[in-house]
């Protein structure tokens, strides 16, 4: 399989190269988001087997003063790229994000549930959505949440950084949901990939999230323990930690069809953990 990834630098596109080093990743600089039809020129251009947009505006608080750059880069160019890829007969994975729910409740979002993102940045990412759905072709949209690794910025590398100077932190307890390694998600897309070539009739929507459910502040305490780092978590509710762009609630996704499927079961982020926290290690000598 011919492999083509938008992203290059991300935790997913990362994941994506060891895993399938002989795909196509694309940077910024040979394939702009936020010039849509530079996507749709690339993947004429490559003419893959699959394609998977593992790229995306993630700055979720700037994204509240970006909305047109945001909607560009998350909504647009996802739609062109998956027409490019209709008319060209090949498969199309796109991440999403649980931010398209508005994280009421406490039950586990399935896949066809109403949407109701809270902020700019999930708006854009349903945006993305529904320009996939409606190009007409072979898809998987792969909703995923709270993405770790030993790469980029994301919450364990924050916690780790933290720890180095305190003692104590105040994590919010009241947001849950399934920490997610990007190594899992980065096995998930191209394993989706290559079954879409063969049965397209499996296009459509999924949600991928880390097992079990738990909040920021037990997600804290794991990886500080599992770090061994001696520090103290006390959970506080989100309105104690205000920032520019609302989080959802509950972030549970509900897996099951995505297993149904694909045979894709929910990972354990704590094995992911380990591997993460260790691969962090070797870095560090």
């Amino acid at each position: 399989m011919t492999l083509l990834v938008f992203g290059k630098t991300g935790q997913v596109a990362t994941e994506l190269s060891r895993r399938a080093p002989e795909a196509w990743l694309l940077g910024r600089d040979e394939a702009d988001l936020a010039d849509p039809r530079s996507c749709a020129a690339a993947i004429r251009a490559a003419n893959p087997s699959a394609v998977i947009n593992a790229a995306a505006y993630t700055a979720v608080d700037k994204a509240e003063e970006e909305e047109a750059l945001a909607n560009l880069i998350n909504g647009d160019a996802p739609a062109e790229m998956a027409k490019t890829c209709a008319g060209l007969g090949i498969p199309f994975v796109h991440i999403s994000t649980d931010y398209v729910f508005d994280g009421g409740g406490t039950a586990p979002w399935k896949p066809e549930d109403p949407t109701g993102p809270l902020g700019v940045y999930g708006r854009s990412k349903l945006k993305g959505e529904d320009g996939v759905r409606a190009a007409g072709g072979a898809y998987a949209i792969l909703r995923t949440s709270w993405v770790f690794s030993a790469h980029g910025s994301n919450f364990v590398k924050t916690m780790l950084r933290l720890s180095e100077t305190r003692d104590a932190l105040s994590i919010v307890s009241d947001q849950i949901g399934g920490p997610t390694p990007a190594a899992d998600i980065a096995a998930a897309c191209t394993v989706i990939a290559e079954q879409l070539r063969e049965l397209a009739s499996r296009t459509g929507t999924f949600h991928f999230a880390g097992a079990p459910d738990v909040s920021w502040a037990d997600f804290a305490a794991a990886i500080f323990e599992m770090a061994g780092r001696s520090v103290t978590v006390t959970g506080i509710p989100a309105r104690d930690y205000p920032t520019p762009a609302a989080r959802p609630a509950n972030s549970r996704m509900d897996c099951t069809s995505l297993e149904a499927t694909f045979d894709i079961p929910r990972p354990d982020w704590r094995r992911g953990l380990r591997a993460v926290l260790s691969e962090l290690d070797e870095l560090k000598s």
